[in-house]
């Protein structure tokens, strides 16, 4: 049977980020050899940095697949975050050590080659990321991965900087304005730096419990209305994310003389739907008397 991109796991897609990185890695180092730019400089400096961050998320994809175990009971899915964080540092680090070729390269001007065959070099390695950084976000979409999500939208701004330093670069050396090379260079990396700063403050959010966004809420309530047949009332929805897996809670009120094999059968049905749903959802039912039911227009009560 031929294989299939439905057959991709996380761990098939962060070992060939290695892979892609060292290829690209390799033709842009060979673009700045060519052409002694620091703007190429700057792109193929980043790339070492999309390396290790390929290296941190396998890492992160292989800790975050451990099953739950006495000591986290809750699975081990948070790896992924402390993976984007790893990378959001990265890119900080590379900035700073862009901010200094460019500071040199403004001190001490080089002049430039148009190595045609350098340039090449550097969008073909652009036209790879490019690729690769589209299989990464659609894939870690799918799969609810965090880095994988991460490093492709970090593959992204990369592509984004290539065509300005292409660009930038060609200019500069058929005008002979060399300071633009080094001025393209800082404006590498303020742009990475940037991404750094996203990537750190998304992956906070999901290291402090932040809940799911408001249409995928809005989902659960829709499922919890349609399964519940037999309940009074939801309440108390509570929900947060952690790598690739939902924790949902609510408090489900039931009538006081309904049996608990009936309330736990309700339970299940919502459990199922939910999970039918959402693959990756982790649902906590609390059981209610009718007398803890809220007032019927209550924020964010569902009645039955």
């Amino acid at each position: 049977m031929p294989f299939s991109p439905s057959k991709l796991t996380a761990m098939h897609l962060a070992i060939g980020s290695i892979f892609i990185s060292l290829v690209v890695l390799a033709m842009k180092y060979a673009a700045y050899l060519l052409t002694h730019s620091v703007g190429l400089y700057s792109d193929a400096l980043e790339t070492v940095v999309n390396l290790a961050a390929a290296i941190g998320v396998v890492i992160a994809v292989w800790l975050s697949a451990k099953p739950a175990d006495d000591n986290h009971p809750f699975g081990h899915h948070k790896a992924e975050y402390l993976s984007a964080v790893a990378e959001g540092v990265f890119i900080v680090l590379a900035a700073l050590s862009i901010f200094r070729e460019a500071y040199a390269g403004f001190m001490n001007p080089r002049l430039l080659d148009i190595h045609w065959l350098g340039l090449s070099l550097n969008a073909g390695a652009g036209v790879v990321n490019g690729i690769w950084a589209a299989v990464l976000v659609r894939q870690g979409t799918r799969m609810r991965s965090p880095a994988l999500i991460a490093d492709g939208k970090h593959l992204f701004t990369d592509i984004v900087s290539s065509v300005g330093v292409l660009a930038g670069v060609g200019i500069a050396a058929l005008t002979g304005l060399h300071w633009l090379d080094p001025l393209l260079a800082f404006a590498v990396g303020v742009s990475i730096l940037w991404t750094g700063w996203g990537l750190l403050k998304g992956s906070m959010s999901g290291l402090m419990d932040e809940a799911i966004d408001e249409e995928e809420q809005e989902q659960i309530r829709t499922i919890i209305m349609a399964n519940a047949d037999g309940a009074i009332e939801a309440h108390d929805l509570k929900t947060r994310h952690s790598g690739r897996v939902i924790f949902v809670e609510f408090h489900l009120v039931v009538p006081s003389a309904m049996s608990v094999d009936t309330a736990h059968a309700i339970c299940d049905r919502i459990e199922h739907a939910l999970m039918d749903n959402m693959p990756h959802a982790d649902v906590i039912i609390h059981i209610e008397p009718e007398d803890k039911a809220h007032e019927p227009h209550s924020e964010g009560s569902m009645v039955f």
